[in-house]
């Protein structure tokens, strides 16, 4: 029994904390010195650990980062998280405008206009005033649950100030809005990984995505991430009969709505606050690019309705970008993830914007000749969005001018460089190139590839940092005691990560030629390829013409596998891989008689089966002869719906497709189907 004295004190500091977070994270008005607020939080914490009884899901000491999770789930919205239209211009606006009025009969309306903040669309669900589930934007449809990173963000309520104005909201219902990095947070962080010699990031909005997105609760925890509320919805739909009413109510609960907001009687008023607002861009702690106009009224909205990617009661103005004239000093090169060569603009610095602009994108080779640029040229420089710079003309020529050439040689491992036939892109093909081994380990790692459950994000950037690994092959080679020492990496885990690794040897070799990241080669190029050519010899030694035999493989994948295969690199990690245990050889399983109710059938899988995965779904639907596709349309021969599915299941009653449970896809595929 947890003593009463102790239930009382620990309900007090709850209490006190979270309001003192919502003075500090929402109303930015502190009421107690930072050293005062820690102070509490040890004594709620110390409580808690002595009384584990007393801890709750929404207690304020829940906020701190947990342990890492193993990877990303999904969940499908409750209803479609829409883009917006854009007007570039004051002409679009004013069409848009024209429209609305023509569609309402010209009955009088207002619009509700809003800062477009530069970041990251979630959706957070609350059940009984709690946090209960965060999802990001994803596709629209569904997106990834981020609860436990959501959870460390101080201006999300992890419980809601409930009831309502009026009691007029439920307890279950859904809040969607903005996540930012605020720009001295995004300026602290990049000045942290130019310290360790990490890559910066290009923007606060790639920042607070990747934060958010991290599978370690504790960085997203670091990065000081905020959250801006802009729609309230129960069932999917929105709660009020306004979107001003919206706003008032969100802020009533506790959550951080942004002061900069107006009901706007007409266009004049709209074009008004559009003007004041741009003029304060500088000054903001938020990167914003644009003012989002809604029509107030509920009732209205609905009788304007929606296009299939956008609303019609709602468009972003967005505003122009910011441009200045500097010296483009010198052209380098920078390597992506997938081994594009992209040529960087190194400028003196300049002020772009209310930013200080040294670096800009120069695209591709074909945009260098374009421009007819060269280092010792004066150029204009803009941030496209108000975020990306990029050069958008030569103002005047330099003297001396330095003309730019593609490296023939990978400038990071001095890998090949190929540029194929009617390609704009230079690509390094060296699979162990180090700018391209991060994103190469996390595909190699997933589990639609070699499936290493907890080789996530946070364990590859330290074996890159560690130098434990230099290539996929590297992997099998790791000992629990090397991964004991890495931070927040305990002796079960190694062990259970070394296992995984271990167990990885068994994926068949579809997945092995997968993993190796050839370009354009994915899941279904590699089921092709194994089946054509049952070892990994066979597969190295075909010609061109011999990959094109192969079912849909054409002339531009086949070259794009022979340019892998020939890289000395890659045909040395194809050694260590075989060397390490990996499958190398392919026995196709027997196909399976064609059913008359699969052969040639159009599957689409939503929702969650009781006892199958998705992917144990597609691959004994593809056995039989189906095929499956992502999105449903008019010909679609089968949805089959699990738990929680969402839109997809709603179209597929629409347009009138037949829907199956596991069990009826189960009769299906055993021929038992009436």
């Amino acid at each position: 029994m947890v003593p009463q004295a102790a239930q009382e004190e620990a309900t007090r500091l709850r209490e006190e904390l979270r309001e003192h977070e919502y003075r500090y994270y929402v109303l930015d008005q502190p009421t107690i010195s930072d050293a005062q607020y820690d102070g509490m939080m040890r004594q709620l914490q110390a409580l808690e650990d002595a009384h584990p009884a007393l801890r709750t899901a929404d207690s304020p000491t829940q906020r701190v980062g947990g342990q890492p999770r193993s990877g990303m789930q999904t969940a499908p919205h409750s209803s479609a998280m829409l883009s917006l239209d854009n007007a570039l211009n004051e002409a679009e606006l004013r069409s848009f405008h024209s429209r609305v009025n023509e569609l309402l009969g010209a009955a009088p309306f207002q619009y509700v206009a809003e800062l477009k903040l530069d970041g990251l669309s979630l959706a957070l669900r609350y059940r009984d005033g709690k946090l209960d589930v965060a999802i990001t934007r994803g596709n629209g449809q569904q997106g990834e649950v981020v609860t436990e990173n959501a959870r460390t963000i101080g201006s999300i309520p992890l419980r809601a100030h409930l009831p309502s104005p009026g009691g007029a909201l439920p307890p279950d219902f859904e809040v969607r809005g903005e996540v930012v990095m605020p720009r001295p947070a995004f300026e602290r962080l990049n000045e942290q990984r130019d310290a360790e010699g990490l890559p910066l990031f290009a923007n606060p909005r790639n920042a607070a995505a990747g934060a958010l997105r991290v599978l370690d609760p504790a960085i997203t925890a670091s990065r000081r991430l905020d959250f801006y509320a802009y729609f309230l919805l129960v069932d999917g739909a929105p709660a009020f009969d306004s979107q001003w009413q919206c706003l008032e109510a969100l802020a009533t609960l506790g959550f951080k709505v942004n002061p900069q907001r107006r009901r706007c009687a007409g266009l004049p008023e709209l074009l008004s606050a559009i003007q004041e607002w741009e003029a304060l861009r500088p000054t903001l702690p938020y990167e914003i690019d644009g003012v989002v106009a809604k029509v107030d009224s509920r009732a209205q909205q609905d009788a304007l309705g929606w296009t299939a990617k956008a609303p019609r009661w709602a468009i972003a103005f967005k505003y122009a970008a910011s441009q200045a004239e500097t010296l483009l000093e010198r052209i380098t090169v920078q390597v992506g993830r997938t081994g594009a060569l992209t040529p960087v603009a190194n400028l003196k610095p300049v002020v772009v914007g209310g930013v200080t602009v040294s670096r800009a994108t120069l695209h591709n080779m074909d945009e260098i000749e374009r421009l007819g640029i060269a280092a010792g040229d004066t150029v204009l420089v803009e941030r496209s969005g108000d975020v990306i710079p990029k050069v958008v003309r030569v103002l005047a020529l330099g003297d001396p001018r330095e003309v730019f050439t593609m490296p023939t040689a990978c400038p990071v491992c001095q890998g090949h460089v190929v540029r194929e036939p009617g390609e704009v892109a230079y690509r390094c093909v060296n699979a162990s190139c180090p700018a391209k081994l991060r994103e190469s380990l996390l595909h190699f790692a997933s589990r639609s590839v070699m499936d290493i459950d907890g080789l996530g994000e946070a364990i590859v950037d330290q074996l890159l940092h560690t130098a434990l690994v230099r290539d996929v092959s590297d992997l099998y080679s790791l000992r629990v005691d090397q991964l004991e020492a890495l931070e927040r990496m305990g002796a079960k885990s190694a062990q259970n990560l070394v296992a995984q690794i271990e167990k990885s040897k068994q994926q068949p070799m579809p997945r092995v030629i997968s993993s190796l990241g050839i370009r354009f080669v994915g899941e279904r190029t590699a089921q092709f390829l194994a089946a054509a050519f049952p070892s990994m010899d066979a597969l190295m030694a075909a010609s061109e013409e011999d990959l094109q035999r192969a079912e849909e493989i054409g002339p531009k994948v086949a070259r794009s596998i022979r340019d892998y295969l020939d890289d000395p690199h890659n045909r040395a990690l194809v050694d260590r891989l075989r060397a390490a245990g990996l499958q190398f050889t392919f026995d196709a399983p027997p196909p399976k008689a064609m059913l008359e109710g699969v052969a040639g059938k159009t599957f689409v899988l939503t929702g969650t089966l009781p006892t199958m995965t998705r992917d144990d779904a597609k691959a004994r639907i593809e056995e039989a002869g189906g095929k499956v596709t992502g999105s449903v349309s008019k010909k679609t021969d089968y949805v089959v719906a699990g738990d929680e599915a969402g839109s997809k299941l709603d179209k597929a009653r629409t347009l009138g497709v037949p829907v199956l449970d596991e069990a009826g896809l189960l009769a299906l595929l055993e021929g038992d189907a009436t």
